[in-house]
């Protein structure tokens, strides 16, 4: 059972969280770019958060289902649809065998994704299936392949009521946290005050690799090259050029130029749903700060799964969930960020 590609999009690949440990022989860790997206969709799906899924970049996929599934589509709208009738984004769908799924361009955004329940029967390379292209590892999709989708054991709980209001996508100007360094001393005060200051727009040239952006120019006290050292997705590094690249999924293990600053990881999304023409502005946060970010987003993934699995059909990533007693009586109450 799985599906057949009769079309690729632009850029289809498999995607997970990525692969882990093998940085020090060049191997970049890959996964989804919008990791929130990811998860979203698998969540949906019944699966764990870090099943296989399709990453679709820009433009989507024509997919011919032999079996049924149950799916779920998140991320970027790109106007799906199942047998030529739109269908619906963030909540569980069950296809048939026969049925074509169809994604256009994108409305705004960059990526959506697609998880099946089950996942996608591939093999496990160095403890991931995420396609990582520079590193060919994987590839994107082409016409006619198939993918085959892995059986559960489990089936998908309380299907009819798996879906969740759809999370805002940032358009247009986005407000990225960063923290600096760790050569953000190789800058003059200046340098460092555009980068805080002014609007950054995404070039041309933006990929799973990294985002080149056009703005103020980012001046260096000295030079801009260093001894090569580690890197680390959503390292800023500045060229000579003083035009910043944001490295991204498939950057490359170590680089040479200097390092202004690292997106906190909670707002590699806002990178990965970016494309040419959008503008970004950095924001300098505390460590301790990107680390609550980070757990107010899993947190709302365990309280999402919690909801969807108990066929409570209120969940929202827009809310905050509590259980109350009032005079011994339980409530659930939902508090929702405005």
């Amino acid at each position: 059972m799985g599906f057949r590609v009769d079309n690729p999009g632009i850029l289809t690949t498999i995607q997970d969280s990525g692969r882990f440990g093998y940085e020090k022989f060049g191997v970049s860790p890959s996964g989804a770019m919008d990791f929130v997206s990811f998860t979203l969709a698998n969540i949906l799906a019944g699966n764990p958060d870090n099943e296989s899924a399709l990453e679709f970049t820009i433009a989507g996929a024509t997919l011919t289902f032999d079996a049924e599934a149950v799916i779920a589509i998140t991320g970027a709208d790109m106007s799906p649809t199942i047998n030529n009738k739109p269908c619906e984004m963030y909540r569980a769908l069950k296809v048939n065998s026969g049925d074509v799924l169809k994604l256009g361009f994108v409305k705004d955004s960059c990526r959506a994704y697609l998880a099946v329940h089950g996942g996608l029967d591939l093999p496990l390379i160095m403890g991931s299936r995420a396609a990582a292209i520079q590193n060919h590892i994987g590839k994107k999709l082409q016409k006619g392949d198939y993918i085959s989708i892995r059986k559960s054991e489990t089936p998908v709980i309380n299907l009819e009521t798996r879906f969740i209001t759809a999370p805002e996508l940032p358009k247009n100007e986005k407000i990225v946290r960063v923290i600096l360094g760790p050569q953000d001393d190789a800058f003059t005060k200046e340098g460092l005050e555009n980068f805080l200051t002014q609007p950054y727009k995404v070039s041309k040239d933006f990929d799973r690799m990294g985002y080149r952006l056009e703005g103020a120019k980012i001046t260096h006290k000295n030079d801009c090259n260093i001894i090569s050292d580690g890197m680390v997705t959503g390292a800023i590094q500045i060229p000579g050029s003083g035009q910043p690249i944001i490295m991204m999924s498939e950057r490359q293990t170590i680089g040479g130029y200097t390092k202004i600053a690292v997106v906190i990881t909670a707002n590699l999304p806002l990178i990965g749903q970016s494309k040419e023409g959008d503008v970004l502005r950095f924001k300098a946060v505390s460590v301790e700060e990107a680390h609550e970010e980070l757990r107010k987003i899993h947190d709302d993934f365990n309280n999402i799964r919690e909801r969807l699995d108990s066929g409570n059909i209120n969940a929202n990533i827009n809310a905050n969930y509590y259980k109350i007693t009032v005079d011994g009586q339980a409530f659930d109450v939902s508090v929702e960020k405005l």
